[in-house]
């Protein structure tokens, strides 16, 4: 059966809430991969591994991946069908439509490996010259400007979105950014780990240099890493970048360099091609400390962290042996990767990101049908609905914050699939033999596109992910949620499955989405976007409580040993997948419409539906990757977004029986529900 036609199938199978469910016939299934399951495990004690067990300890790591599971099914399957339209595009040639010959001659340069090393880094110089050529604080501040458009990671990055105070417009938003390593945390824990990973990182930096024909690698190396681990100190952390509030903070370049005077403002936005206009300083105090470390570091020091950061933005690019080290560092010390990835995998991920509308237009059209779509659709309005009617059957909120409640979620925009228009890339100059020039074209047509947004009204049809992204996403500034085609793919709908499991894995998505505009950062965003608070003193005390007791199960979990689970910083998605399961669960009843749930494959529909749950988050990390998600992801790991959910669902108890000295059993009154 083709993939075209299995959505069709798979949609028409999941979407029949507000009827009664149907009498399986013969060849429906439960829709639980049983293979995977280990019945040695009890659900009441462990659903993640009675659901998955089996796959935990008979699946290896893929060699190219820190990690295994759905997500990595899914972004393989979508890679390869990217593939095969960028070898058809590069086939094609000269004959080949404009929009696709691009594409085609960026993966071309991407594959052409000989042509790559025997360029080598001299591409690179005029960037190398510009960074010899800085004299002073001001050149520095310029050249910092000028990275935006080179996807040079420095000090401070920019982005364009919708303004949260006036969310009509957009507005730049200058954020911390600018370390090797990826967390601050990295820098100043003083545990055996964290000390290893540092001392390979100036090794890795000592190449780069070393490759790049400078001398005493080491010795500067050093150097770069004080200068880091100073910026560190001054970076917020995950948990305080969170704050909506307290990360808004508008200038202008008087009012900044009042903040910052060490630091040249103008210099900096000038280069950076922003147009005149306020921008959103996210962190005030990271900035007043890099304003005294651009006046006060060692000019030489900061010449070199620019020249490692501009090679290590661009080794991929270059020859092997650069190529290899920074995979070496990167995937292999840092996450435990064990293989490159295959050049054309490289490649497809490349033009991807230069590209990726112009890819998702040809994506769509072969496989996702404008009926799956409409149909996906009507699937998000019955979790929309059944989310309004869990509204009116909150008893700890007051009416006025319930009026403010349903008028955001009616507000709730929602996008299926893929954009109704596509991006125009005509203008972004492609060349078959030069892959780091279409890079760096690439990269300055892209922030252009994105500058020239900054204090225009904003397009309420953006994207912020492209069709074949596996991922979804909810905006506060939009109040909108997303969800692109290739994240809308088996096994997350099952053909041959009944509702429960499509309701508990899909389901749950879309009501995860969905709650996070009643998330803790989400619910004080008003239906506009704006950040505004519309809840009554009471209904805020009483929100935070229950957010509380979220934030202390979930800081109990132990993710490797001596590092638990951040209970704060992932306080949003615990919220947004405890809300999302049980508004799911709800629109599943509400599909029976009173009728009872057949048994198939001896679990009732209840069980199948926490079953097909716990089935979704089928994912396992390499320790390196979950060290990096515990310390800086706002998402927990799997099993305890699949545990720590369903410990707080009545539902769950209901279905399986569970009882006090189950390892899943929690007292009645420390159970949290919050919408």
């Amino acid at each position: 059966m083709s993939l075209r036609t299995a959505l069709k199938v798979l949609m028409l199978a999941a979407l029949t809430a507000g009827s009664a469910a149907a009498v399986p016939d013969e060849t429906q299934v439960s829709g639980i991969d049983s293979a995977a399951m280990d019945r040695n495990v009890r659900p009441q004690d462990d659903l993640f591994r009675y659901v998955n067990g089996t796959w935990l300890a008979n699946t290896p790591f893929p060699a190219e991946y820190a990690s295994a599971g759905i997500g990595i099914m899914l972004f393989e399957k979508s890679q390869e069908d990217v593939h095969v339209i960028l070898l058809e595009a590069a086939a094609a040639g000269d004959a080949a439509a404009p929009g696709m010959r691009r594409l085609g001659d960026m993966y071309t340069s991407f594959m052409d490996e000989k042509q790559v090393d025997e360029r080598g880094i001299a591409p690179l110089a005029p960037l190398f010259a510009e960074i010899a050529a800085i004299d002073g604080p001001q050149a520095l501040a310029e050249f910092f400007g000028r990275a935006q458009g080179l996807g040079i990671d420095v000090p401070i990055g920019i982005n364009v979105y919708p303004d949260a105070r006036k969310s009509t417009h957009n507005v730049a938003y200058f954020s911390q950014s600018g370390l090797g390593l990826p967390d601050r945390d990295y820098f100043l824990k003083e545990e055996p780990t964290y000390v290893e990973f540092r001392r390979k990182y100036v090794d890795y930096l000592a190449k780069l240099l070393t490759l790049a024909g400078e001398q005493d690698g080491a010795g500067r190396a050093a150097k770069i890493l004080e200068l880091e681990t100073s910026l560190a100190h001054d970076q917020w952390t995950p948990v305080q970048n969170r704050d909506p509030i307290a990360t808004y903070n508008r200038h202008g370049l008087e009012s900044a360099a009042q903040l910052a005077p060490a630091f040249d403002w103008r210099a900096f936005h000038a280069a950076s091609g922003l147009p005149p206009g306020d921008f959103i300083i996210r962190q005030p105090t990271y900035a007043t400390a890099l304003g005294g470390y651009v006046g006060s570091a060692d000019l030489a020091v900061w010449k070199d962290y620019l020249k490692v950061r501009t090679i290590g933005a661009y080794a991929r690019l270059l020859p092997a042996a650069f190529v290899d080290a920074s995979f070496d560092f990167n995937s292999r010390t840092l996450r435990g990767t064990e293989t490159l990835r295959p050049r054309w995998k490289r490649a497809v991920q490349e033009v991807d990101g230069a590209m990726g509308e112009a890819i998702g237009a040809e994506y769509v059209a072969r496989h996702f049908p404008p009926e799956a779509k409409a149909r996906m659709d009507q699937l998000v309005r019955n979790l929309l609905a059944a989310f309004d009617r869990g509204i009116d059957a909150l008893d700890w909120m007051s009416a006025p914050t319930r009026a403010e409640a349903h008028a955001k979620l009616a507000k709730i925009r929602v996008k299926i699939a893929y954009p109704d228009k596509w991006r125009d890339y005509t203008g972004l100059e492609v060349h078959r033999d030069d892959l780091l020039g279409n890079v760096m074209r690439a990269n300055q047509f892209e922030w252009n596109w994105q500058a020239a947004r900054a204090g225009q009204p904003k397009d309420p049809d953006e994207w912020f992910m492209t069709p074949q992204t596996v991922n979804a996403y909810y905006l506060p500034t939009n109040n909108e949620i997303v969800f692109p085609a290739a994240f809308l793919q088996p096994p997350l709908f099952n053909m041959q499955a009944d509702d429960a499991v499509n309701y508990g894995a899909i389901g749950s998505v879309i009501g995860h989405e969905i709650s996070h505009g009643f998330d803790d950062r989400g619910r004080q965003y008003d239906g506009d976007g704006n950040l505004r608070d519309w809840w009554t003193p009471e209904d805020n005390e009483k929100f935070k409580q229950r957010a509380d007791g979220l934030v202390r199960q979930y800081s109990a979990f132990t993710a490797l040993p001596g590092l638990n689970v951040n209970g704060e910083l992932t306080l949003g998605e615990n919220i947004g997948d405890l809300s999302g399961a049980a508004v799911s669960y709800g629109a599943y009843r509400d599909s029976l419409a009173g009728a009872e749930a057949p048994v198939i494959d001896g679990y009732t529909g209840a069980q199948r539906f926490f079953l097909g749950y716990a089935q979704a988050w089928r994912t396992k990390w390499r320790e390196g990757l979950m060290r990096e998600i515990v310390l800086g992801d706002p998402h927990a790991p799997s099993e305890f977004r699949a545990n720590g959910v369903v410990a707080n669902m009545d539902e769950f108890y209901a279905a399986f029986g569970v009882r006090e000295g189950d390892r899943l059993w929690r007292p009645a009154a420390e159970r949290v529900r919050i919408w």
